[in-house]
C-alpha cells in the first residue's frame, strides 16, 4: 500500500491541523524510508519474482527490523520523541506514533503472508489484496481520495505556490502508485534500495505544500 497510507497522513491533518502535514507524512511512510536502508546494508532482503501477486512481482523476504508490529512501536515512540523536541504536542506526538504502527495494519490487508510480528521467529501476517488489481485500486483508491477531500475542505490555498505543489504530489504519488504492477523493476536488490529511497522527498514535499494552505475561518471558528 502506498497512496492508502499518505491518505491516513491527508486525513490526520483533520483530526489535529496544528503540525505541519509533513510530520504526518513522516509518520505513515516511516517504515518504508528505513526499508530501502536496510536493504542496501543487507540487513533486509526482497526479490523479484513475476506473478508473485497481481499487483507488485516483489517478494518480501525478510524485513522484520523495518516491518514487524514490534518494530514499528519502536520506530514510532522514537518518531514522537523527535516530535515532542521538536515542539510537537503530546497528543500529537502521541498520534504520530499511532500513525507509524498503522504502515502495519494496512500492510497485512495488501500483502501476501510476510508481514511479520517481531524480529526472529514469527508468524507472517497478510490478506493479500495485493492478489487482485482491481481491488487495490478501488480500495487504496477510495482511501486516497477520502483523505486528500478531508485535507482540503476546510482549507484554502493561501499563494498560487500551494496548489501547484500539493497537486504535484498528489499527481506524482498517483502515478507512481497506478502505474506499479506495469512498471519495469530494478533487477537487483540494491538496484530496488536505491530507487526506494526516493519516498524520502514525500516529507519535505508535502510540508511545502501544507506551508502554503490555511484553515477557513468557517473552519477555524468550528
Amino acid at each position: 500500500m502506498f497512496v492508502g497510507h499518505l491518505a491516513l497522513a491527508f486525513a490526520s491533518k483533520r483530526i489535529d491541523p496544528r503540525p505541519s502535514l509533513g510530520w504526518y507524512v513522516a509518520a505513515v511512510v516511516t517504515l518504508d524510508l528505513l526499508w530501502p536502508l536496510f536493504l542496501l546494508l543487507g540487513i533486509e532482503h526482497v526479490r523479484v519474482a513475476p506473478g508473485a501477486t497481481a499487483f507488485t512481482p516483489l517478494v518480501f523476504e525478510s524485513y522484520p527490523w523495518s516491518h514487524s508490529l514490534m518494530m514499528s512501536a519502536v520506530w514510532g515512540a522514537l518518531l514522537a520523541g523527535l516530535a515532542r523536541w521538536r515542539g510537537v504536542a503530546p497528543r500529537t506526538a502521541s498520534l504520530l506514533a499511532l500513525l507509524v504502527m498503522s504502515h502495519w495494519v494496512l500492510d497485512v490487508i495488501t500483502h501476501a503472508p510476510d508481514m511479520p510480528l517481531a524480529p526472529g521467529a514469527s508468524p507472517l501476517f497478510g490478506l493479500g489484496l495485493w492478489n487482485s488489481i482491481a481491488g487495490t485500486i478501488a480500495v487504496e483508491g477510495a482511501m486516497w481520495a477520502v483523505g486528500i477531500w478531508l485535507y482540503l475542505a476546510p482549507r484554502r490555498a493561501t499563494s498560487w505556490l500551494g496548489p501547484v505543489a500539493l497537486w504535484s504530489f498528489i499527481l506524482v504519488c498517483t502515478l507512481m502508485w497506478a502505474s506499479g504492477p506495469w512498471s519495469p523493476l530494478p533487477a537487483t536488490e540494491r538496484a530496488i534500495g536505491w530507487f526506494a529511497l526516493i519516498g524520502w522527498i514525500t516529507i519535505p514535499w508535502s510540508a511545502l505544500a501544507d506551508r502554503h494552505y490555511a484553515l477557513r475561518p468557517t473552519a477555524t471558528a468550528a
